[in-house]
């Protein structure tokens, strides 16, 4: 591993861009790419001059990070939720469980959070002493609601510095997630490179939960849950 946790196997394995450590900086301990980061501190004081605290929540994660999270849903380790953000039962059947975990979770090695250009963020002083950020939906509609506003109107007005959200309604089939925003300028020339047959060749040779459905079903997935967040 190298000093931000990216593997020589995530390096080969990545279907969405080519790493090299030297496009990344550590910002507030998450790790992204270094174009976006004059943009971010942009949006950073621009949201502080409203009353808001713009904290990032996640951000460019390794392919080993997210096939971790969709194994661990998969054994129960994790819990899965429904559409609507609350705990359900974990599917015995395999195509059920594949897409139960796909509710909120993006295909391992397909995730936009390996570009490094996307963050999950949320308004720090909205957020009570001592509380875990979930990123569900209720906490968007709650506590946050005021800050996505706020959000939602920049970026209508185009004053958002180039980040846009890509989980919204009637885009494909990931629920929508007011949370998660991307840099499009720049992520957009690195999904120039996925290959879908890249991806399809690194699930066979992974272990990877549910892989018969994932194989089997895999062009239909990516007409669902990947291409139309291409954006």
């Amino acid at each position: 591993m190298d000093n931000f946790g990216i593997s020589e196997k995530s390096r080969i394995c990545y279907g969405l861009r080519a790493l090299d450590c030297s496009d990344f900086i550590e910002v507030d301990g998450y790790i992204v790419d270094k174009s976006v980061l004059g943009d971010f501190n942009k949006l950073k004081a621009s949201l502080s001059g409203f009353g808001f605290a713009l904290r990032i929540e996640s951000a460019y994660r390794p392919f080993e990070r997210q096939l971790s999270i969709w194994n661990r849903k998969a054994k129960g380790e994790l819990q899965l939720l429904d559409a609507e953000g609350l705990p359900m039962e974990r599917p015995k059947d395999e195509e059920q469980l594949m897409y139960a975990i796909l509710t909120w979770s993006a295909l391992p090695g397909a995730s936009r959070h390996h570009l490094g250009t996307d963050l999950d963020v949320v308004d720090a002083k909205a957020c009570p002493d001592g509380y875990e950020v979930q990123l569900t939906p209720a906490e968007c509609d709650g506590m946050f609601r005021p800050f996505h506003e706020k959000l939602t109107q920049m970026m209508g007005a185009a004053e958002s510095f180039g980040f846009e959200r890509v989980f919204v309604p009637g885009r494909g089939k990931i629920q929508p997630e007011k949370w998660h925003i991307a840099h499009l300028p720049t992520s957009r020339k690195y999904l120039e490179s996925f290959s879908l047959k890249d991806l399809r060749a690194i699930y066979e040779k992974t272990d990877i939960a549910c892989k018969s459905a994932l194989l089997d079903n895999l062009d239909s997935l990516a007409e669902n849950y990947i291409y139309p967040y291409f954006v």
